[in-house]
């Protein structure tokens, strides 16, 4: 694992599955639930999404048009570590929240908007699932850490 800390580029939100997401200021996690008014939040193992900017350039790269952050129905965009490296179990300082990690990657549903749109979706193979451990908020800028 080359890098332990990385920086929140996005978080967002939908208030209803299976759609992108779109940006906010500020989420905040809630122990035990996920991010308060996103669709994804509940007692389960995939509370909050994240997902690279490496692996959203990577398909960026072959596209004519522009990824938003959400494009994936990422909850947190993160620069500067490779997330899907991370081992289950590992835990995060997420802004002032702590999280631990539950899946890497996801089968994608077959009416994924962005799949349809760009012909692939990264979040199968290389987004991360956190389940909220410590409740705290989030926002562009803040850091991302690997602390155990």
């Amino acid at each position: 694992m080359e890098n332990k800390t990385g920086i929140i580029k996005a978080v967002c939100i939908s208030e209803i599955k299976g759609v992108q997401k779109h940006t906010v200021d500020k989420i905040e996690l809630l122990s035990d639930h996920g991010i308060e008014g996103d669709a994804h939040a509940g007692k389960w193992h995939r509370q909050v999404s994240l997902l690279s900017v490496s692996s959203v350039e990577k398909l960026q790269e072959k596209l004519d048009f522009t990824l938003f952050p959400g494009a994936f129905a990422e909850n947190i965009l993160v620069d500067g570590i490779v997330l899907y490296e991370l081992p289950v179990g590992t835990r995060l300082k997420i802004g002032t929240a702590i999280c631990e990690v539950t899946q890497i990657g996801k089968e994608c549903h077959a009416d994924c908007a962005i799949r349809k749109k760009a012909g692939d979706c990264v979040m199968p193979r290389e987004g991360i699932f956190v389940k909220v451990m410590e409740s705290g908020c989030a926002s562009p800028g803040d850091q991302v850490e690997v602390i155990a």
